[in-house]
């Protein structure tokens, strides 16, 4: 990995290129190309974290929401992906201490896209006023984008991420089959990735 003077790596740098045209220029292919990066990496590493592929997919999608929302204040000190896993990172983390799951991986340190190692912190099970306090920034973060979907993906949204129930209650409550349920899922996450990079428009 080529290294420059400052010593970030040329795709660091090239990173910093594309978060400036973003936020300077509302640049709405800089926000696709940085999600096209990292989305990958990010939901692997999610994945790892806690075993659900449907999960790791929402988390996904809140993690570039999150980041995305707050890319005006990314400051040039570390790398970006270093920047984006810390954020994913955190989130997942609420998420497994509101669902209590367990799993080995939290042991282990990650590493992000620059080598750099992001540790993961968990304390206890207990929420605190802290944890509430970032639960609600992140569902408040997520309802800005949900507003934006369509109708008919709205609700199957507000039934996933604000009332929780699972992708079995959704099709239950719905009355639509199992598989069906899944797709529009699936596909509503693909709608608020493109309106986490700006193409709301399009939609």
């Amino acid at each position: 990995m080529e290294i420059n003077e400052r010593g970030f790596s040329n795709k660091a740098l090239e990173d910093f290129a594309l978060i400036d045209q973003a936020v300077q220029a509302k640049d709405q292919q800089a926000y696709a190309s940085l999600m096209k990066r990292y989305k990958k990496a990010v939901y692997f590493m999610i994945l790892k974290m806690i075993r659900n592929a449907d999960d790791a997919e929402d988390l996904t999608m809140e993690a570039f929401a999150k980041a995305f929302k707050n890319l005006d204040r990314f400051k040039k000190d570390y790398t970006f992906s270093t920047w984006l896993f810390r954020i994913a990172t955190n989130n997942t983390i609420d998420f497994i201490r509101k669902k209590k799951l367990k799993t080995m991986s939290l042991n282990n340190t990650l590493t992000d896209d620059g080598g750099n190692s992001v540790n993961i912190d968990v304390e206890d099970d207990d929420n605190n006023p802290q944890d509430e306090f970032i639960k609600s920034q992140r569902i408040e973060m997520v309802r800005i984008f949900v507003d934006k979907l369509p109708a008919k993906y709205r609700k199957l949204v507000q039934l996933r991420y604000f009332d929780e129930l699972s992708y079995e209650e959704i099709a239950q409550e719905l009355e639509k089959p199992l598989g069906t349920v899944k797709a529009q899922l699936h596909r509503s996450r693909e709608l608020l990735y493109e309106i986490a990079s700006g193409k709301e428009k399009h939609i």
